[in-house]
Protein backbone atom coordinates (compact mmCIF):
# COMPACT_ATOMS: atom_id res chain seq x y z
CA UNK A 1 0.00 0.00 0.00
CA UNK A 2 2.83 2.37 0.90
CA UNK A 3 4.52 1.55 -2.42
CA UNK A 4 1.38 2.40 -4.36
CA UNK A 5 1.05 5.67 -2.44
CA UNK A 6 4.64 6.62 -3.26
CA UNK A 7 4.04 5.86 -6.96
CA UNK A 8 0.90 7.99 -6.97
CA UNK A 9 2.74 10.90 -5.30
CA UNK A 10 5.64 10.63 -7.74
CA UNK A 11 3.21 10.49 -10.64
CA UNK A 12 1.47 13.67 -9.50
CA UNK A 13 4.80 15.42 -8.98
CA UNK A 14 5.98 14.41 -12.44
CA UNK A 15 2.74 15.60 -14.00
CA UNK A 16 3.02 18.94 -12.19
CA UNK A 17 6.69 19.34 -13.27
CA UNK A 18 5.77 18.58 -16.90
CA UNK A 19 3.00 21.17 -16.93
CA UNK A 20 5.01 23.91 -15.26
CA UNK A 21 8.23 23.51 -17.29
CA UNK A 22 8.58 25.45 -20.57
CA UNK A 23 8.12 23.34 -23.66
CA UNK A 24 11.43 22.40 -25.27
CA UNK A 25 9.69 21.88 -28.60
CA UNK A 26 8.06 25.32 -28.38
CA UNK A 27 11.38 26.95 -27.43
CA UNK A 28 13.08 25.47 -30.48
CA UNK A 29 10.30 26.21 -32.98
CA UNK A 30 11.42 27.78 -36.28
CA UNK A 31 9.72 31.09 -35.45
CA UNK A 32 11.51 31.26 -32.09
CA UNK A 33 14.89 30.98 -33.83
CA UNK A 34 14.08 33.97 -36.03
CA UNK A 35 12.64 35.96 -33.12
CA UNK A 36 15.85 35.43 -31.15
CA UNK A 37 17.89 36.56 -34.16
CA UNK A 38 15.70 39.65 -34.54
CA UNK A 39 16.31 40.57 -30.89
CA UNK A 40 20.04 40.70 -31.60
CA UNK A 41 19.52 42.72 -34.78
CA UNK A 42 17.22 45.16 -32.99
CA UNK A 43 19.78 45.68 -30.23
CA UNK A 44 22.45 46.36 -32.85
CA UNK A 45 20.17 48.84 -34.60
CA UNK A 46 19.24 50.68 -31.42
CA UNK A 47 22.87 50.87 -30.32
CA UNK A 48 24.43 51.03 -33.77
CA UNK A 49 26.51 54.23 -33.52
CA UNK A 50 27.88 53.45 -30.06
CA UNK A 51 28.70 49.84 -30.94
CA UNK A 52 30.29 50.67 -34.27
CA UNK A 53 30.82 48.15 -37.03
CA UNK A 54 33.15 45.92 -35.04
CA UNK A 55 30.89 46.08 -31.99
CA UNK A 56 27.93 44.89 -34.04
CA UNK A 57 30.12 42.16 -35.52
CA UNK A 58 31.15 41.05 -32.03
CA UNK A 59 27.53 40.72 -30.89
CA UNK A 60 26.58 38.78 -34.01
CA UNK A 61 29.64 36.50 -34.05
CA UNK A 62 28.28 33.90 -31.57
CA UNK A 63 24.71 34.25 -32.87
CA UNK A 64 25.26 33.62 -36.59
CA UNK A 65 26.58 30.01 -36.33
CA UNK A 66 23.79 29.21 -33.88
CA UNK A 67 21.00 30.68 -36.02
CA UNK A 68 22.28 29.94 -39.54
CA UNK A 69 23.11 26.47 -40.87
CA UNK A 70 26.48 27.60 -42.19
CA UNK A 71 27.62 24.16 -43.50
CA UNK A 72 24.33 23.73 -45.41
CA UNK A 73 24.43 27.24 -46.87
CA UNK A 74 28.10 27.02 -47.81
CA UNK A 75 27.66 23.68 -49.54
CA UNK A 76 24.70 24.90 -51.59
CA UNK A 77 26.51 28.13 -52.45
CA UNK A 78 29.57 26.23 -53.69
CA UNK A 79 27.54 23.68 -55.66
CA UNK A 80 29.03 20.53 -57.16
CA UNK A 81 32.60 21.68 -56.47
CA UNK A 82 31.95 21.02 -52.76
CA UNK A 83 32.30 17.28 -53.29
CA UNK A 84 35.88 17.65 -54.55
CA UNK A 85 37.16 19.77 -51.67
CA UNK A 86 39.35 18.23 -48.95
CA UNK A 87 38.06 18.72 -45.40
CA UNK A 88 40.60 21.44 -44.41
CA UNK A 89 39.54 23.52 -47.40
CA UNK A 90 35.87 23.01 -46.60
CA UNK A 91 36.51 24.34 -43.10
CA UNK A 92 38.30 27.38 -44.52
CA UNK A 93 35.41 28.14 -46.89
CA UNK A 94 32.83 27.75 -44.10
CA UNK A 95 34.78 30.05 -41.78
CA UNK A 96 35.10 32.69 -44.50
CA UNK A 97 31.39 32.36 -45.35
CA UNK A 98 30.43 32.70 -41.68
CA UNK A 99 32.51 35.89 -41.34
CA UNK A 100 30.92 37.24 -44.51
CA UNK A 101 27.34 36.56 -43.31
CA UNK A 102 28.15 38.16 -39.94
CA UNK A 103 29.56 41.26 -41.66
CA UNK A 104 26.52 41.52 -43.97
CA UNK A 105 24.07 41.68 -41.05
CA UNK A 106 26.33 44.02 -39.05
CA UNK A 107 26.29 46.40 -42.02
CA UNK A 108 22.61 46.03 -43.00
CA UNK A 109 21.19 46.53 -39.51
CA UNK A 110 23.34 49.40 -38.28
CA UNK A 111 20.91 52.10 -37.14
CA UNK A 112 17.42 52.51 -35.74
CA UNK A 113 14.64 54.82 -36.87
CA UNK A 114 11.62 53.25 -35.19
CA UNK A 115 11.50 50.07 -37.30
CA UNK A 116 9.72 46.96 -36.06
CA UNK A 117 10.94 43.43 -36.84
CA UNK A 118 7.95 41.10 -36.73
CA UNK A 119 7.40 37.37 -37.24
CA UNK A 120 3.99 36.96 -38.86
CA UNK A 121 3.66 33.20 -39.46
CA UNK A 122 4.99 29.84 -40.60
CA UNK A 123 4.37 27.75 -43.70
CA UNK A 124 5.53 24.11 -44.02
CA UNK A 125 7.11 23.16 -47.37
CA UNK A 126 8.79 20.10 -48.84
CA UNK A 127 12.20 21.67 -48.15
CA UNK A 128 11.58 22.97 -44.63
CA UNK A 129 9.50 25.56 -42.82
CA UNK A 130 9.17 29.08 -44.20
CA UNK A 131 9.08 31.67 -41.43
CA UNK A 132 7.36 34.78 -42.74
CA UNK A 133 8.47 38.13 -41.33
CA UNK A 134 8.10 41.81 -41.99
CA UNK A 135 10.31 44.76 -41.24
CA UNK A 136 7.96 47.68 -40.65
CA UNK A 137 9.63 50.97 -41.54
CA UNK A 138 9.05 54.08 -39.45
CA UNK A 139 6.53 55.34 -42.04
CA UNK A 140 4.55 52.09 -41.73
CA UNK A 141 5.71 50.54 -45.01
CA UNK A 142 6.24 46.77 -44.61
CA UNK A 143 9.20 44.97 -46.17
CA UNK A 144 8.75 41.20 -46.50
CA UNK A 145 11.69 39.01 -45.49
CA UNK A 146 11.16 35.26 -45.28
CA UNK A 147 13.44 32.51 -43.98
CA UNK A 148 13.72 28.88 -45.00
CA UNK A 149 14.31 26.89 -41.83
CA UNK A 150 16.09 23.53 -42.05
CA UNK A 151 16.92 20.96 -39.38
CA UNK A 152 20.43 22.01 -38.48
CA UNK A 153 22.70 21.26 -35.56
CA UNK A 154 20.49 21.05 -32.50
CA UNK A 155 17.28 22.42 -33.99
CA UNK A 156 15.80 24.60 -36.72
CA UNK A 157 18.30 26.94 -38.38
CA UNK A 158 18.13 29.39 -41.27
CA UNK A 159 19.05 27.75 -44.57
CA UNK A 160 18.10 30.55 -46.95
CA UNK A 161 16.74 34.10 -46.90
CA UNK A 162 14.09 35.29 -49.35
CA UNK A 163 14.31 39.00 -50.08
CA UNK A 164 10.93 40.57 -50.87
CA UNK A 165 9.50 37.22 -49.83
CA UNK A 166 10.55 35.23 -52.91
CA UNK A 167 14.09 36.14 -54.08
CA UNK A 168 16.54 33.51 -52.83
CA UNK A 169 19.68 35.11 -51.43
CA UNK A 170 21.43 31.75 -51.57
CA UNK A 171 20.76 31.42 -55.32
CA UNK A 172 22.23 34.88 -55.90
CA UNK A 173 25.32 33.99 -53.89
CA UNK A 174 25.73 30.72 -55.76
CA UNK A 175 25.82 32.56 -59.09
CA UNK A 176 28.34 35.04 -57.69
CA UNK A 177 30.51 32.30 -56.17
CA UNK A 178 30.44 30.24 -59.38
CA UNK A 179 32.04 33.09 -61.29
CA UNK A 180 34.82 33.45 -58.70
CA UNK A 181 35.39 29.68 -58.57
CA UNK A 182 35.76 29.51 -62.35
CA UNK A 183 38.36 32.26 -62.52
CA UNK A 184 40.19 32.00 -59.18
CA UNK A 185 39.39 28.62 -57.68
CA UNK A 186 38.60 27.92 -54.03
CA UNK A 187 41.54 29.96 -52.63
CA UNK A 188 40.25 32.93 -54.62
CA UNK A 189 36.74 32.47 -53.22
CA UNK A 190 38.05 32.32 -49.64
CA UNK A 191 40.06 35.51 -50.22
CA UNK A 192 37.05 37.21 -51.84
CA UNK A 193 34.76 36.36 -48.92
CA UNK A 194 37.31 37.59 -46.37
CA UNK A 195 37.84 40.79 -48.35
CA UNK A 196 34.08 41.41 -48.56
CA UNK A 197 33.78 40.94 -44.80
CA UNK A 198 36.64 43.41 -44.22
CA UNK A 199 35.04 45.93 -46.58
CA UNK A 200 31.67 45.69 -44.83
CA UNK A 201 33.15 45.81 -41.33
CA UNK A 202 36.72 47.12 -41.37
CA UNK A 203 38.80 46.83 -38.18
CA UNK A 204 38.80 49.84 -35.85
CA UNK A 205 42.46 50.51 -36.65
CA UNK A 206 41.60 50.92 -40.33
CA UNK A 207 38.73 53.27 -39.49
CA UNK A 208 40.84 55.41 -37.16
CA UNK A 209 43.62 55.52 -39.71
CA UNK A 210 41.33 56.75 -42.46
CA UNK A 211 39.71 59.39 -40.22
CA UNK A 212 43.05 60.73 -38.99
CA UNK A 213 44.32 61.12 -42.54
CA UNK A 214 41.41 63.38 -43.52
Amino acid sequence: MKTLTRIAVLGCALAFWTVTQPSIAAASAPSDTVRGFYQTLLYNMQNGPSLGQQGRMARLAPVVPRVFDIPYMTQLSIGTAWGTLPEPQRQQVMQAFERYVTAVYAERFDKYAGERLEVVGEQPTAYGTIVKTQIIKSDGEPVTLNYLMVNGNGGPQIGDVYLSGTISELAARRADFASTLRTQGVPGLIAALNNKALTLAPPRSALSGSSSSQ
